[in-house]
Formats: C-alpha cells, structure tokens, sequence
C-alpha cells in the first residue's frame, strides 16, 4: 500500500485540526485516507464523490467493519474532499439503476448536485461533502451481501459514458439522435447503451471524421479492422454490424453499402453449460432471502434475470398456477408456478403486503412505471397490484421532488449474490443466472417435452433458437451408443 504524499496529508492534517477532529482518532483518519486512495487506484471509480464514497463503504462494510467504522471512514473522505477543493461534474447520462426500463432520468441515488459556486467558502464546499458521504451511507442496502467493485476486465462503472460530451459536437449531435430514435422505438436501455457506445468506438476509430462525410466504406474499414486486428467474436462483430446498421439507417440517413467482402470472425458453436438437479440445490443452499427465491424462479420458470426482478404482484395468479412474464421485446408470455415453490412465493408476497403498508405510512408516492402509463393510470403506481415482487431494502427519493418511490431489487445484486454461492458449493462449471434458463430448458427436454413447448416456455420467436438445447443432451439410440473400448 503506498503512503500518502507529503502534499496531501499535509491538507489533510490542517483540516484535521481545522474541524477539531480529536487526536486520538487522527490516526484513524489518516488509516482510512490511505486505504482510500488505495482503492481508488485499484479500481476504475466514476468522478463523482458521492459515488466514490458509497462504492469505497460497500467494500468496507464487505471486509466485515462496523458501522461506526464506515462512518468515520465516510467523515474521514469527507474531510479529504474538502481539503482537495473538489468540484463535483453534473452527471448527464442516465443510471444503470434507473427505475424505468425506457426512461432517460437518472435514477435519485445516483443523480448529483451542481458543483459549489466559484465563491464558496472552503467550509461550504466541506458541508457540501459532507452531505455527499452521508447521502452515500444512507442509500447502501442492509444486505449481507453486498456489492464489491471488481478488479478484473477493467470494467468501468460509468455505464452511460457513450452519452455524455465529447470533443466533437457533431457526433454528440449525433448519438443524442440515436438515443431519441432507439427510445422512440421503444428498444431497451441495454440497447441504448450498447448502440451508444459502437457508435462512439466507431468515432474514436474515425478520429471524429464528420458524420456529413461518412460512407460504406468507412463501415468496412472498421468491421475489418474488428476482425482483423482486433481478433473479435463474431458475436461481437454482428453486435458492431448491426450498430452501425441503425446508425447509418436511422440517424444519419445514408447508404450502409453491401459488406458481404468484409471479413467476417469466425463463428464458435455455442452449447450452453447446465446444471444438473443435485448442482443447483447446492448452488440455491448457500443463498440468502430473498436471492434464493430468485434463482428458484429462475431455474423453475426459465426467467430471464432481468423479467425476474421486475416480476409484479399481479403477475402471480396462484388459483391458476400460471406466471405472466414481461419478455424480451415487450412479449408477453405465461408460464406454470412451480408448485413446490407456492408456499415461499406466497410467504413472499405477504412480505411485499406488510412493506406496502408501511410504505403508505410515511408518504408513499408509489412504484416507477414503464413509459406513460401513469399518466394513464394515475393511480396505478399506488395500488397493490403494482408494486414489485422483489422491492429494493429503501425508498428512492425523485429528483427535483419531495417523492419517495421504491425500485425493484437490483440485477447486479442478484447478480453478485449468486457469486458468492457458487464460490461456496465449488462447483467445476463456469455459471451465470442465464444457466438457470439453459437448465430449465435442457431438463424438460430430457423428461421429452416438445420442442415447441418449450419454445413457447421460453419465449424464443424462432424455433432455431431452442434446438440450440439438443446439443445439451446425449443423444439416444434404440441401441445405446458406446465406445469402442467397451466392447
């Protein structure tokens, strides 16, 4: 761990003993200081403070501290802020937690102040510091398992950075054009983001040629450059093609040109990695409430991770046994409830009840809604039916209001749980909450339901993509095949 330099503990020190901070817990302050900037050089942090603080807690409170230790942690950064003069940028890109799935907003606990005026005292700026690690501290969710930043892959939490300003107003102009057509469309935020960012890749390997000046060929330049230099999936290639596709269609308004000459990466056979009956109990035994129910649904239902987390009340109709599904491409599907799971969904929705009721006690405004449909239903985000089977642990404040809405749990915090369980049952196959849905499917074509059941289970347009589970299962013969060598 390196020390601190010179320059910057002496700030430090000075307003260490400008707010009277007591010499005995100096030390200390100095100690989380240290391990900050560690962190900070360790991990790819967003520039926004608050954000800085709250991912630097999560990981505290990870290594097992007291809270009363992330709490002098958090003052201590305050102090540290303060000392720097920081200035905190305005955050212009939405949320990965924002709480509409179509919506541009940046979600509450992510959204950031304006920075101090240029003639604010040094004791403002620390007030206003101050306010941000305890705004951090206030939003971290009570779970024991809580989000880590990882250190690996270079993965940067300023998902949305493809959307903010650049040194080229034109390709600003631009991807503001594509973010308006893939809303008007309805697509997805995932689809935003990753049309986004091909585009600003797109524009990094032009140099900002003008978008005026664009043609095909600069399209093949680059697919090439993709598959050439690059040594890319074919995957990723497609999800390049087809980026630059819309792009070229719908914003600029120009020719794509035919690429059938391009070189194309070179596409892998995929078979999806499944787990057996045994693997998944061992997997769903080291989860907590309320991840492990989850997961069951997950495995038990073929959801995706996504149309898990935003399940309704009202998707359930237990008299029925069927679940309604919000799919992929706003498609609708139904599904059978696990009947062995009916006792913990219906424990789970007395939970949601109980929440409901104490939400309404201190001023409720209600659930986030997809698109209009509140101003349709305007009081739809306030009725039981609505409200999310698995609700975030707080209540999310509105930007530029005095309303407290709630947001549904987290993917990343399914996402991180489920990590932490498969480290403790060991297990020898490489496995994400999408391998749930694999097995889901893999197992009802052993136990040889039709392919078009499962299809229709699974929400899948074309049948191609299902037979994909054929290769999941060993094929099987009126005589069973065998080797050679067991002969």
């Amino acid at each position: 761990m390196l020390p601190i330099s010179q320059d910057v503990l002496a700030k430090f020190d000075a307003i260490l003993r400008e707010r009277a901070v007591p010499a005995p817990s100096q030390a200390d302050y100095r100690k989380w200081l240290r391990y900050f900037l560690d962190f900070r050089g360790k991990y790819p942090l967003p520039d926004s403070r608050s954000e800085q603080v709250r991912l630097f807690i999560e990981k505290l409170r990870a290594k097992k501290q007291t809270p009363k230790q992330q709490s002098q942690a958090a003052h201590a950064l305050s102090l540290f802020f303060a000392s720097q003069q920081l200035k905190k940028p305005v955050s212009s890109y939405p949320s990965e937690t924002t709480p509409s799935t179509n919506s541009l907003k940046p979600a509450a606990h992510l959204t950031q102040n304006a920075p101090p005026a240029e003639n604010a005292t040094a004791t403002q700026k620390g007030a206003s510091v101050s306010q941000d690690a305890n705004r951090a501290l206030s939003h971290l969710a009570p779970s024991s398992r809580s989000f880590v930043p990882r250190s690996t892959g270079g993965k940067r939490f300023n998902e949305w950075q493809c959307l903010e300003k650049s040194d080229s107003p034109a390709w600003d102009e631009t991807i503001n054009k594509l973010a308006a057509e893939i809303k008007t469309r309805h697509y997805s935020r995932k689809t935003l983001k990753t049309y986004a960012d091909w585009g600003r890749r797109f524009q990094r390997f032009l140099r900002s040629k003008s978008p005026a000046a664009l043609s095909s060929a600069d399209v093949k330049g680059y697919l090439t450059f993709l598959a050439v230099e690059c040594n890319v999936a074919s995957s990723t290639q497609n999800q390049a093609f087809n980026s630059l596709l819309f792009l070229f269609r719908h914003v600029l308004n120009k020719d794509f040109g035919d690429q059938r000459d391009v070189p194309r990466a070179k596409k892998s056979r995929y078979i999806p990695v499944v787990l057996s009956r045994q693997e998944i109990e061992a997997v769903v035994k080291h989860l907590e409430y309320p991840f492990n129910i989850a997961v069951k649904l997950l495995y038990g239902c073929g959801l995706r991770l996504f149309e898990c987390v935003q399940l309704r009340v009202q998707c359930f109709n237990f008299e029925e046994g069927i679940l309604t599904v919000h799919g992929k491409g706003k498609k609708d599907r139904t599904v059978p409830i696990p009947q062995t799971l009916v006792p913990e969904l219906k424990a789970q929705l007395e939970a949601v009840s109980k929440l409901y009721d104490k939400d309404l006690a201190v001023g409720y405004s209600g659930v986030f809604l997809d698109d209009s449909l509140e101003k349709k239903y305007p009081s739809a985000a306030k009725e039981f039916i609505w409200q999310w089977f698995f609700p975030q642990k707080t209540l999310t404040p509105v930007p530029n209001t005095k309303e407290l809405r709630r947001y549904h749990l987290h993917d990343s915090h399914v996402q991180e749980a489920l990590k932490q369980a498969l480290r403790q049952a060991r297990l020898t196959k490489r496995v994400s909450s999408h391998t749930f849905r694999h097995s889901f499917a893999t197992h009802l074509l052993q136990a040889n339901y039709d392919i078009r059941t499962i299809q229709t289970l699974l929400g899948h347009s074309d049948v191609r993509t299902t037979m994909i589970y054929t290769h999941c299962i060993p094929s099987r013969t009126v005589k069973e095949a065998k080797s050679p060598l067991d002969f």
